[in-house]
């Protein structure tokens, strides 16, 4: 099957208390993408950075109704998935989501949202996924490899570089599992583009504090929706695998340590 995992992100602008749309990252389209004979496409995660608490809202003429959708409160600084756990929220092809937020009234503050969705066979592509169940049976050493991102203030995707830039440590030929990942810093989206993944960003929220939340952000997805959602890289593609992340208007670098798991060979 052609799985994928994606993460999107956008940004408003000042947005007060009105339901503002989201404008997209690079690349970032809230447009369904095609899947084979309608198979599931699941909204599994959504979350938002917001300095002033705010709702972010996502609608569609195919969710319960379109007038209100799924709709969320974010309070300030307080970047966490407000989707319940294997709620099996899905998605249709084709369909474009209406995302929208609210928040901050001073001039220049950027509040930024992200939602992470899996296909389980997408036209086109397919990543490399695995289930929880097969973590516990492959699993051999935990490496976390750290990257200093310097992210930007335009509210879009900043910061990319290497994941082997500053630590070279993941080997050649071996598969690693990206279970979590801990930052320094407050931002909206962290984000992971491989080869592996069918170069589609895989990513999560950027919560400094939470990091029993983002160590196991990927891990502990696979386990509550029983589904493959745990990204895996080859340790040959490390130069080519990147991470970046989504950051406001105050251009906070953020330290990020990648947390893998080697993988035995099957």
């Amino acid at each position: 099957m052609g799985k994928l995992l994606q993460v999107l992100s956008g940004f408003v602008t000042a947005p007060s208390s009105t339901q503002t749309p989201l404008g997209m990252g690079s690349g970032d389209s809230l447009q369904v993408k095609g899947n084979k004979d309608n198979s599931p496409v699941k909204l599994l995660a959504a979350w938002a950075d917001n300095q002033t608490a705010g709702y972010l809202r996502i609608r569609s003429t195919r969710m319960h109704d379109a007038a209100q959708g799924i709709r969320l409160y974010s309070v300030a600084s307080d970047v966490e998935n407000l989707i319940p756990a294997g709620s099996m929220q899905r998605l249709f092809q084709g369909d474009v989501l209406i995302a929208d937020l609210s928040g901050s009234a001073t001039a220049g503050d950027i509040e930024s949202a992200g939602v992470l969705l899996f296909y389980e066979d997408v036209t086109g592509s397919d990543a490399h996924l695995i289930k929880y169940d097969e973590l516990q049976s492959r699993g051999l050493n935990v490496v976390g490899v750290e990257n200093t991102l310097a992210l930007g203030t335009g509210g879009g995707y900043s910061g990319s570089e290497a994941i082997n830039a500053e630590y070279d440590l993941l080997k050649s030929g071996v598969e690693y599992a990206l279970v979590g990942y801990l930052t320094s810093a407050e931002c909206t989206t962290l984000g992971w583009t491989s080869p592996d993944f069918a170069n589609a960003r895989v990513g999560g929220p950027g919560n400094e504090t939470e990091k029993e939340m983002t160590a196991n952000w990927f891990a502990r997805l696979a386990r509550d929706w029983n589904l493959p959602l745990i990204p895996v890289l080859n340790g040959s593609n490390k130069g080519n695998t990147t991470i970046d992340g989504v950051q406001d208007e105050n251009g906070t670098d953020a330290l990020v340590i990648s947390l893998f798991v080697e993988l035995a060979p099957r």
